[in-house]
């Protein structure tokens, strides 16, 4: 893969990535491209029900390049290749939150990319509408050698109002002997508690 390969922005809690990059031509891209974008939004702390969403659509852009689309040309460079980028920011202290705008860029086709209506046994063609129906907004943007399919999707920062939604407190009422926490880990960190 190569591209942009800077990390986020350095502090602890991130709140901007942006990240281009060229992937080799083949179905085993979507898998790396999906990894990479989690990966960002992640260390970004952005929930992880949005950051599924993220990569579904970026699944489905990069799916799509490869199936309906020539490669990249790339003058002077024999690999056949697929240009992938993201960008994100969040902002923690506005109501907006933040967002998502994923883009892959491909060496075009006959046809514009457009959503497509399948029969219900028809087993393709709802990529498309898979990315209309999680993301805000979606577009495409052609010139002679190249398409560029993006699309932006909207990231919600509330934060809990207190410490019983914050830390997900489920305690049983009028007997607390039980309570259950459901805490927010990353990657493969463990929580451990005392009981005393």
């Amino acid at each position: 893969m190569s591209g942009d390969h800077t990390p986020p922005d350095a502090r602890d809690r991130p709140h901007k990535v942006e990240r281009s990059v060229a992937l080799p031509y083949v179905p085993a891209s979507v898998s790396e491209a999906r990894q990479r974008l989690c990966h960002d939004l992640r260390a970004m702390e952005i929930g992880e029900d949005r950051v599924d969403d993220a990569a579904l659509i970026l699944s489905e852009l990069v799916s799509n390049a490869l199936r309906h689309a020539r490669p990249l040309p790339t003058p002077g460079n024999p690999e056949n290749s697929v240009g992938v980028s993201w960008r994100a920011e969040v902002d923690r202290g506005a109501r907006s939150g933040g967002w998502v705008e994923i883009a892959v860029r491909d060496g075009g086709s006959s046809t514009m990319p457009r959503v497509a209506r399948p029969s219900a046994s028809g087993l393709g063609g709802r990529g498309l509408g898979i990315v209309q129906s999680l993301s805000g907004r979606w577009g495409t943007e052609m010139d002679a050698t190249t398409t560029k399919v993006w699309a932006v999707l909207e990231i919600s920062t509330k934060e809990p109002e207190d410490l019983t939604e914050r830390f997900g407190l489920d305690a049983c009422p009028e007997s607390a002997d039980v309570v259950a926490l459901r805490l927010p880990l990353r990657g493969d960190s463990r929580a451990w508690s005392a009981l005393g």
